[in-house]
């Protein structure tokens, strides 16, 4: 029996990464779970494919939640699938590193479109349901770099600290019905945009970190369950799992 079992549930951006790594954690507490994706197919498949060895049972759910019309049309879908939907988990994110002076317009809008503008178009359109069935669980996976400065990155820090500020709203505005939102805040996790980084940068980094590693998407994904199964009476906070590198 799994602390989740009999609820469905939607990840934004789950075909790598802690979006991964949170569909499988969902699913393996017994959680129907909707994998979107925006172009990894292969990658999708391969999560499912995780998904259904172990007995779990998932839907893949093409869309660019960054157009509003796209993520109210995958939250519909997957109601009209599965006749409800409990946890929302927005995990979407992209990045256009660079400093203000040479950051473009496109660079801005992008990533405000894709990590902000998205969470307020799967939010509003999954809120509707919740309501109806008198529970819901939101989480919006916001980051570090939306609570402390990150050279090079005004538009993603701008989008992740923007995530703060809407969930404590929503929870504010949703709690009459048994909705909860939350927010996790991770730190430094060990995926492919981190994988890019130079070795000796990546060891840099590391003496900044009190424990002195990187997370896992598996960590971040453990928070995730926490608020999804067991944080009935946690609403409108986030989450910091970063290893002690922001307090």
């Amino acid at each position: 029996m799994g602390r989740l079992d009999g609820r469905t549930a939607l990840v934004t951006g789950a075909s790598r990464g802690i979006g991964r790594g949170i569909a499988i954690e969902l699913a393996r507490e017994g959680a129907k779970v909707a994998i979107n994706f925006q172009n990894s197919q292969a990658r999708a498949e391969e999560v499912a494919e995780e998904i259904r060895s172990f007995g779990g049972e998932c839907m893949l759910d093409q869309a660019d939640v960054a157009h509003p019309e796209a993520a109210r049309e995958m939250v519909k879908r997957v109601v009209d699938t599965w006749g409800r939907i409990d946890v929302l988990v927005n995990n979407a994110g992209i990045t256009r590193d660079k400093s203000i002076r040479k950051m473009t317009d496109q660079d801005w809008l992008e990533v405000i479109q894709t990590n902000l503008n998205a969470v307020f178009f799967c939010t509003t359109a999954a809120m509707q349901p919740m309501i109806e069935q008198k529970f819901g669980r939101i989480i919006n996976i916001s980051s570090m770099n939306g609570q402390t400065a990150a050279f090079g990155q005004a538009n993603y820090g701008a989008s992740k600290g923007g995530i703060i500020a809407f969930t404590k709203t929503a929870a504010l505005e949703l709690a009459k019905f048994n909705i909860t939102v939350n927010a996790i805040a991770p730190g430094f996790t060990l995926t492919d945009m981190l994988s890019k980084v130079p070795e000796d940068v990546q060891n840099q980094i590391k003496t900044r970190i009190p424990m002195g590693r990187f997370g896992t998407p598996e960590e971040i994904a453990r928070a995730v369950i926490f608020l999804a199964a067991d944080g009935d009476y946690v609403t409108g906070t986030q989450i910091n799992v970063n290893g002690g590198a922001y307090m």
